[in-house]
């Protein structure tokens, strides 16, 4: 299938104005000089209802090398809570600036380009991977950008990230559109579906090949919905994990070779001190656990990859479950980050315990190909209006989100939409 051409929208009227409300489309590439953005400030840090406010900020301007994106959408991530909480660290420690943008995920329009961007033009429709770099040393060139000690994530190590009428990104950020979804859908994917490309194909000689076996934790989830569509993609097999049966079809509906649910053991948390009656009671149940996958896979045979993200809760049963000579990959600690594990199990097994952090560029292109070419679904469960952003994340940091991807409408007036004539057409009109 032949990836989408870029479109240009036909011409309309609108007045210059130094603020827009909500909605309210300026003349393509005028850029106001104010615009309205969720902010989080140090002093706010805390759970999203208190860390977000909205407030009217100074819009972006660019550098040489930079594209101003007006966003249409945005989705929510796991970073925007641990921004707004300011844990396991502030972001504020990072890059200094007087207030914090979050946001990591966007669709939008190409509304301004810097002197020296040459791939994109005003007008184009883009959504944004959230790595950026310096591009001047060796990784970058010819390495892996994600070792080059400039990488740093948009919207959470930097200061403007999604939640804007405006951001301004890294060109080399920006990907072409899929045009079959609409606004919200473009938004919700980017950070899942490259973290999850790049957990499973990443890291070789380990990444996934045909007819392999993946247990996959929070399979319902962002990332988790994502790795069972890029498992089946590749010809491997996905073994989901689930906390909460009504999440099974779900889960199964994507793919999953079978599905298991975690409430039906006691082997989570911390690994009690080796050799204790309570370490002896924890591998009973993580021996159970290691059944029921055998009950999907076989007998005796042990996943070839463990995609990881809960971290403290999980980390103790992914390196036992994992096969010889196998891998457990990680890219996040959800359920917290101190993880423990019987190193013996990863010695003389000799597995390998691989950390894996969003994409570069060539992964993130790959993953978003897939998405143009309709080989995947976004599964999109959540759209939220502008003014319930807090709320979304809250949701989150509570997991009390539904199975899936969640987005909130920034410039988009509501759900549905799928170019910038809808927007025209369903948004207030400029006074």
């Amino acid at each position: 299938m032949a990836l989408d051409a870029p479109t240009q929208a036909a011409p309309y009227d609108a007045p210059m104005k130094d603020l827009y409300e909500m909605g309210e489309m300026p003349p393509m590439g005028y850029v106001p000089p104010k615009m309205y953005a969720w902010t989080i400030r140090r002093e706010r840090h805390g759970e999203p209802d208190k860390a977000f406010e909205v407030e009217v900020v100074d819009t972006p301007v660019l550098d040489s090398n930079e594209v101003l994106v007006l966003v249409m959408a945005a989705g929510v991530n796991y970073n925007g809570v641990w921004a707004g909480l300011g844990q396991p660290i502030s972001p504020f420690d990072g890059h200094g600036a007087e207030y914090h943008i979050a946001g990591s995920d966007a669709a939008g329009i190409v509304w301004a380009v810097g002197d020296k961007v040459k791939r994109w033009k005003i007008g184009d429709e883009v959504v944004i991977h959230c790595n950026q770099d310096d591009g001047d040393d060796e990784e970058c060139n010819g390495g892996d950008p994600m070792f080059s000690t400039s990488q740093r994530i948009w919207g959470y190590e930097t200061p403007d990230g999604s939640f804007a009428q405006f951001t301004n990104v890294q060109a080399q950020q920006l990907m072409p559109r899929p045009k079959h979804l609409t606004w919200e859908e473009s938004a919700c994917y980017t950070l899942t579906l490259a973290t999850a490309y790049r957990m499973l194909f990443g890291h070789e000689p380990h990444d996934l090949k045909p007819g392999q076996n993946v247990l996959v934790w929070g399979a319902s989830g962002g990332l988790g919905s994502y790795a069972i569509q890029l498992i089946n993609t590749a010809g491997a097999n996905a073994i989901g994990v689930i906390s909460d049966e009504d999440k099974r079809d779900f889960v199964m509906g994507l793919g999953a070779k079978g599905v298991i649910n975690r409430r039906d053991f006691n082997c989570w948390g911390q690994l009690p001190t080796v050799n204790t009656p309570e370490y002896a009671e924890w591998f009973k149940e993580a021996r159970k656990f290691g059944k029921a996958i055998w009950d999907i896979t076989g007998k005796g045979n042990n996943v070839d990859m463990v995609f990881e993200h809960p971290g403290e809760a999980t980390f103790p049963v992914s390196t036992l479950v994992c096969k010889k000579g196998g891998m457990v990959v990680i890219c996040a600690g959800t359920s917290g980050f101190n993880c423990t594990f019987d190193v013996r199990y990863m010695w003389m097994h000799q597995k390998r315990l691989q950390g894996s952090h969003f994409a570069h560029l060539k992964q993130a292109s790959s993953a978003n190909k897939l998405m143009c070419e309709q080989r995947l679904d976004p599964c999109m469960s959540e759209v939220f209006p502008w003014d319930e952003l807090p709320g979304a994340h809250l949701k989150m940091l509570r997991n009390e989100h539904k199975p899936g991807n969640m987005s909130v409408l920034v410039q988009a007036p509501r759900t549905g939409l799928r170019t910038l004539e809808d927007v025209l057409e369903a948004g207030p009109k400029a006074e």
